[in-house]
């Protein structure tokens, strides 16, 4: 297993290397720059800019540079965050974003799984049917649109919920959470029911039953922890995604967090900034794969890692 994780670790800093080469050339490529939307910048002051941030030399030398710092660990400074490091900003946001998307994983796993289950046990019912109809429309609505339907409702026709997120009241983390857990529990939902009933027919379960095994302890006990892999490997990527910010939840409910970050980076050319947030998901959704397929090993132990 040593070897495994070595190796996939080694694999993962090479993606991580050709993710940052890659977003660096095509960021470049747009045409513009950080300092075009400043107000009343002469070209004398636009100049002396980019050469404070070493934006007047050429992308090669840029990118040597830039690389030679990420080795050390420095992002670099924000161009439109004066006085902020990339690093720091990254320390301050994402905890946020992680509290945030981890209580939504939580939410999307404990609610996913079951109503998967449930939907393969009463399969063709009318439980199914309801179950089927709701994760559907929960994987077709965006995220805006629940987003936008929560504040309506809960907050300003019902006044049941604050509009304005607060990182120290309990109560602001009730929609954003369920905004960014609805599409993920009806995926795994859906990825539940489709396994489970795979599992269902296998020979081992008749077998099960043929001892007189209830159905119930069945598929509970014998058949949910073949049947839940593919969720495993489902959240992998999920955490990765959620925890480092969702950009559009971030957005609607005006939440501090990385994402909400990483869009203003976007829209005022905040390269070290773009740069910084780009790497630090790639690093974490190749460290999430990872501890996912070492987890594989404690779920199902007929898969073995080389």
């Amino acid at each position: 297993m040593a070897k495994y994780i070595v190796k996939r670790i080694l694999f993962g800093l090479l993606t991580a290397f050709l993710v940052a080469t890659l977003t660096f050339f095509i960021m470049n490529l747009v045409p513009g720059g950080p300092f075009l939307s400043e107000k009343a910048v002469t070209p004398q002051a636009q100049a002396a800019m980019e050469a404070k941030y070493g934006l007047d030399k050429p992308l090669f030398q840029q990118y040597l540079t830039y690389m030679g710092d990420l080795l050390h660990g420095d992002l670099g400074d924000s161009l439109k965050k004066r006085g902020f490091t990339v690093n720091r900003i990254i320390a301050e946001r994402f905890p946020v974003s992680a509290r945030i998307g981890g209580f939504a994983i939580l939410l999307a796993f404990c609610a996913g799984v079951p109503l998967g289950s449930v939907a393969a046990y009463k399969r063709s019912k009318m439980v199914d049917n309801i179950i089927i109809v709701f994760s559907t429309a929960g994987i077709a609505i965006p995220s805006f649109l629940s987003s936008t339907l929560l504040l309506y409702f809960l907050s300003t026709q019902w006044g049941m919920l604050p509009s304005l997120f607060n990182l120290n009241n309990p109560q602001s983390y009730i929609m954003p959470v369920i905004a960014l857990a609805l599409y993920p529990m009806c995926y795994i939902a859906r990825l539940m029911r489709s396994s489970m009933l795979d599992v269902i027919g296998q020979d081992y379960m008749r077998t099960a039953r043929a001892k007189g095994v209830s159905t119930t302890s069945s598929i509970f006990k014998h058949a949910l922890r073949n049947a839940i892999l593919p969720v495993v490997t489902y959240l992998g990527p999920l955490m990765a995604s959620l925890m480092t910010g969702s950009f559009i939840v971030e957005k609607i409910f005006t939440i501090p967090g990385l994402g909400h970050e990483f869009v203003g980076a976007i829209t005022s050319r905040d390269y070290p900034l773009i740069m910084g947030t780009t790497i630090f998901l790639a690093t974490f959704l190749i460290t999430m794969n990872v501890v996912v397929d070492i987890v594989y090993v404690f779920v199902d132990p007929r898969i073995k890692l080389r």
